[in-house]
């Protein structure tokens, strides 16, 4: 189950607003939703690990954020982006 460097780097070049771009919330928020899925997926096999449960807490309150903060900052960007990744809100 390697996920890492490969899949981060082919998130990154699919939500970059342009060449070099690590930084904006497109990208924030696209990483931080493959974080989820895989804790996730390691969490229906783990069920009482907790100290992961906590942590995918605080991913998806950061996510949140992120989230609201290119809501107010241009709806446009944020519609799309929530459709891409296939978001509720």
């Amino acid at each position: 189950m390697a996920h890492l460097p490969d899949d981060k780097q082919k998130i990154i070049e699919e939500f970059s607003q342009k060449k070099g771009d690590t930084g904006s919330p497109e990208v924030q928020v696209a990483l931080l939703s493959h974080k989820i899925d895989r804790l996730v997926e390691h969490l229906d096999e783990n069920k009482k690990d907790n100290h992961s449960r906590r942590g995918l807490l605080k991913v998806i309150a950061k996510r949140r954020r992120i989230l609201n903060y290119l809501e107010k900052l241009d709806e446009k960007r944020y519609k799309k982006l929530i459709g891409k990744l296939d978001l509720k809100k």
